[in-house]
């Protein structure tokens, strides 16, 4: 008896085991992989969108040895209530001044320049982070 009499013919009786293994594996992978994409893509917005209050320091100048003036351009839900934290450091690192802001007025946008008392000559400017509250 020769062996082709005794393998079945190719591609007669469907997939072997490893294509529906393999099969298998990519569906799995595929969904799993749409999954991942969803959920980073869900954390991103949901942390972009949630964030009421969101400010940038656009100019600084130090005015005196004892206060820097910040010029802050504010973003928020209108209505929103809440406050900004800056401080200022000397040239050698110190930190001379910190001090929160709040921002109460209606507007979606304010434009603000603040003065922030330091302790000695501030040669930065820089703003901490936002808080609703």
């Amino acid at each position: 008896m020769s062996t082709a009499s005794t393998q079945l013919p190719e591609g007669r009786y469907g997939r072997s085991a490893d294509e529906r293994a393999d099969r298998k594996l990519k569906i799995i992978g595929s969904v799993l992989g749409v999954g991942l994409i969803g959920l980073v893509g869900w954390f991103g917005y949901d942390h972009i969108a949630g964030a009421e209050i969101s400010a940038q320091v656009i100019t600084f100048k130090a005015v005196s040895d004892s206060a820097v003036e910040v010029h802050l351009e504010v973003h928020k839900n209108a209505g929103t209530k809440g406050y900004c934290t800056l401080r200022s450091q000397s040239a050698d690192g110190a930190e001379v001044g910190r001090a929160d802001f709040r921002f109460d007025q209606h507007s979606s946008r304010l434009d603000k320049v603040v003065t922030l008392r330091t302790t000695a000559r501030g040669s930065t400017a820089e703003l901490l982070g936002c808080h609703s509250g």
